[in-house]
């Protein structure tokens, strides 16, 4: 060998992996570490997309976690509304990593939440999570009582989890200038009262969100060793800024800090990896096909896309035989010349996966455009 690049597979080279096919024929963007198996136990939170990687999960059989279920009396219309069954507890959309180091603080003890509660005629909101009940709390004794039933389930969901999904989605939040605590949106926003005066506006960088994942990766791991993280970044761009940028600009910012604290933390821990959803949405290579026409949301079609390169990833690294699906149905099987046993399960007779609406409180931002 001569130099490094003379024996490289044509997946490392642009013209090979990339250049010279379509968007439908690119395969093998993600290199699992591990195993997802449809028997391990899957905790997802995050931002909304992370709910569209939930429901796939459960549509193909896999073990979801729901730590905190709804009433049994319940309608599942109902369940949606109260934001039960979103993610594995009840936390609504969880979009920063300080927000996700504050839950799993509380879960381990580690600190207490406060008694801050948002009031709004005569209702009260919980301002982490103030969307999770339509219309507020009847007192503050419930709305904390119901904080607490969601603490325990975040602490449940970590000790008999096997996989914590989480999908990072913003750096952008608001916070209390006094004891630094993050609010889940802005004051004022869902419910509350803005105070410029308690109040500020953070703009998490590289280094502070960095340091905020590798202590919830370490706060995780004290609870339940065994635990393997896949990090994820949503590909759906800021609803508004806080920021002095055009928005565009700092939906690019916010994203790029994301992702490259995603990927330093897969290379610190050999129990976390990530899943390239975000590339597969966003890159030009995809043509922003898979976005609605209001280019945020993404389309059902292309959370299939990327959840089926979820499987056929998986598949390819760990089954002899695995199927390529195309966006719109099953492409080819492939059979390789691996010794690794088969797996139990590999979604056959899987129900078809239909994208399902998302709860996405940032959307409520855009209430407030004066277009």
């Amino acid at each position: 060998m001569t130099h490094p690049y003379e024996n490289l597979p044509t997946s490392r080279f642009w013209r090979t992996a990339v250049g010279e096919r379509s968007p439908f024929q690119i395969e093998g963007l993600w290199s699992p570490k591990f195993r997802i198996k449809p028997r391990s136990k899957l905790v997802t939170a995050g931002s909304c997309f992370a709910q569209h990687i939930s429901q796939a999960l459960v549509a193909r059989g896999y073990t979801w976690i729901d730590a905190e279920p709804g009433p049994e009396n319940m309608s599942a219309k109902a369940k949606q509304d109260f934001h039960y069954g979103t993610f594995s507890f009840r936390t609504g959309n969880i979009y920063t990593v300080s927000m996700l180091a504050q839950w799993i603080s509380w879960a381990t003890g580690n600190t207490s939440p406060p008694d801050d509660l948002w009031e709004k005629d005569g209702r009260f909101y919980d301002p982490f999570r103030p969307a999770v009940e339509p219309g507020g709390f009847a007192s503050k004794a419930e709305a904390l009582k119901s904080r607490g039933i969601t603490i325990a389930a975040v602490r449940e969901a970590i000790e008999t989890g096997d996989v914590f999904i989480f999908t990072l989605g913003l750096t952008e939040a608001w916070q209390n200038k006094e004891n630094g605590i993050e609010y889940a949106a802005c004051p004022g926003t869902v419910a509350g009262k803005f105070d410029l005066e308690k109040h500020v506006f953070v703009n998490h960088d590289y280094p502070s969100n960095s340091k905020l994942l590798r202590n919830v990766i370490r706060m995780i791991y004290k609870i339940n060793p065994r635990m393997q993280i896949l990090l994820t970044v949503s590909p759906v761009p800021l609803t508004a800024t806080a920021s002095e940028e055009h928005v565009l600009n700092a939906t690019s910012y916010s994203k790029s800090v994301l992702r490259a604290v995603a990927g330093d933390m897969v290379n610190r821990f050999k129990q976390v990896d990530y899943f390239p959803s975000y590339e597969i949405i966003t890159h030009p290579t995809f043509r922003g096909m898979f976005y609605a026409p209001n280019q945020r949301s993404v389309d059902p079609n292309g959370v299939e896309f990327v959840m089926n390169h979820f499987f056929t990833d998986q598949e390819r690294a760990f089954s002899k035989k695995y199927t390529i699906r195309g966006p719109f149905g099953v492409e080819k099987q492939v059979t390789v010349g691996a010794d690794e046993e088969e797996p139990e399960y590999w979604g056959k007779d899987a129900t078809p996966f239909v994208a399902e609406d998302v709860r996405c409180e940032e959307e409520m931002l855009d209430a407030f455009s004066k277009s």
